[in-house]
């Protein structure tokens, strides 16, 4: 039965085509039948023999064949090759049917895939896409929630704005559902509003900018001023502006995610211990490059500042590999963030001297960094490449080196972004950063939070490397 089946299918080939192959295409059918026994391998030969159809077909009607046993082609007596025009085939109406049908049905499957919807991205209006290592580092930042929250308490003060999943109820604010699109109500739009005043009453440390800004939060709403504003995205930043307008204070993030942010913070368990420290071996500990380029110039590219306590012995060895450089290159183009340990531990050995130390993590922000007893690298030029894709704890040690002129910034304007002390949960898809106590700059300048680190010489990130390099060699031959 199974070969009269390709015997009939045979019979759609051009007359010229089954003559000169029905013979070779039915013993090929029967040698497979013969050798793949089975359910699995006949359905499979089924869908092999449709598949040859309908891609043979259309070809096969466009070429023209030989008729059978016609004369080979003969060399001449000289041996110079002879050749035979074969006589050419229009195109037959079932080869322009098929062909034409085919291009249509593919053309209609391209259009119904170009019309369906893209998957929603997670978005947050102070968050950048993070790397696996900074994923599992967010999840083992995350502490454990304060016995009995409440409206007065607010959220856990030592988790971070930079690490989302790390929050505690607010208030008594109540679950927002966000539907697809980012899209928000009107009732959901009241609610955030509310949450951010009680937020901001409970938890801010000026108790008097937190009173004035919340009385217009709440003024602006009962005007109409966000009755515009109708997805999650453009609320966040509306009410982030108006706070900063309000306190004069850039660290006050109101941030939305369209993942739903849970409703307790996880702690670290010896499995997520064990995925962090993995990922840091897999990947050097982000440090992509250590080397000494032409002209003795030293390079270390380094894409995050992992925890010290895991990472430390590497940093060290990278930074001894800089004690014969006549300058050091740091690339932070690619820096994520990471730690404000290691970032202090990465420049203590540039210093020969204590130095004022701006982490605005710390409670006070204001601390004394200490150098490196027996480092060689105090007296060497500095230069770090900056791009717009250099965040938090990368903008971190770029301004602290910049603002005490221990090193010249090369290349982009970085990303900007916050690092306000403690994020507070108000629903399952809003949040906000809160400095919980006053921010001590030693610098006497505002730092990179929304403006970015400004670089001493701008240049693309591109040319960034190439730049810093000249520098270099300029202030060796000085």
């Amino acid at each position: 039965m199974s070969e009269k089946i390709c015997a009939c299918l045979l019979r759609l080939y051009p007359a010229a085509f089954r003559n000169k192959y029905r013979e070779e295409a039915l013993q090929f059918y029967r040698d497979r039948l013969r050798d793949e026994p089975g359910l699995l391998h006949r359905c499979r030969l089924y869908f092999d023999l449709l598949a040859d159809t309908l891609i043979g077909l259309p070809q096969a009607w466009r070429n023209s064949y030989s008729p059978a046993g016609a004369p080979s082609l003969a060399a001449s007596a000289n041996s110079t090759p002879s050749f035979r025009s074969l006589d050419t085939q229009p195109l037959r109406p079932a080869s322009i049917l098929i062909g034409s049908t085919l291009s249509f049905a593919a053309l209609a499957a391209f259009g119904w895939l170009m019309g369906l919807p893209l998957p929603a991205l997670p978005f947050s209006a102070s968050h950048q896409p993070r790397s696996p290592i900074e994923a599992v580092m967010d999840r083992l930042n995350q502490p454990a929630p304060p016995p009995n929250p409440g409206p007065a308490t607010g959220a856990n003060p030592s988790a971070s704005v930079d690490t989302p999943l790390a929050q505690a109820p607010a208030g008594n604010a109540t679950p927002v559902s966000i539907r697809p699109g980012f899209g928000i109500n009107v009732a959901e739009r009241d609610r955030v509003i509310h949450g951010v005043a009680t937020i901001l009453l409970a938890s801010y440390f000026d108790h008097q900018k937190a009173a004035a800004a919340s009385d217009t939060l709440l003024a602006r709403e009962k005007q109409g001023d966000y009755d515009s504003l109708a997805d999650g995205p453009a609320l966040a930043k509306r009410l982030t502006s108006d706070l900063a307008n309000s306190t004069s204070d850039p660290h006050l993030v109101v941030a939305y995610s369209q993942i739903p942010i849970p409703g307790e913070p996880r702690t670290a368990t010896p499995a997520m211990l064990a995925e962090y420290r993995a990922a840091m071996l897999q990947q050097h500990c982000a440090f992509e490059k250590v080397a000494i380029l032409p002209n003795n110039i030293g390079y270390i590219k380094l894409n995050s500042f992992p925890d010290p306590s895991i990472c430390g012995a590497t940093a060290r060895a990278a930074l001894r590999q800089m004690n014969s450089a006549s300058a050091i290159i740091f690339d932070l183009r690619d820096n994520i963030g990471g730690t404000p340990e290691m970032v202090a531990d990465m420049a203590s050995p540039l210093f020969d001297h204590p130095v004022p130390w701006y982490n605005p993590r710390a409670n006070p922000s204001a601390s004394t960094l200490s150098p490196e007893p027996g480092s060689r690298l105090a007296d060497k030029p500095v230069y770090i490449l900056t791009s717009s894709r250099t965040f938090s704890g990368a903008e971190h040690f770029t301004y602290d080196l910049k603002m005490l002129k221990r090193a010249i910034v090369v290349g982009e304007t970085t990303g900007g972004a916050s690092h306000s002390g403690a994020f507070h949960r108000i629903d399952e898809h809003f949040g906000m950063g809160i400095p919980e106590h006053p921010i001590a700059n030693p610098y006497g300048q505002p730092d990179w939070a929304i403006t970015g680190v400004q670089p001493d010489v701008k240049v693309n990130a591109a040319e960034a490397l190439a730049t810093a390099e000249k520098l270099a060699l300029q202030a060796y031959k000085k």
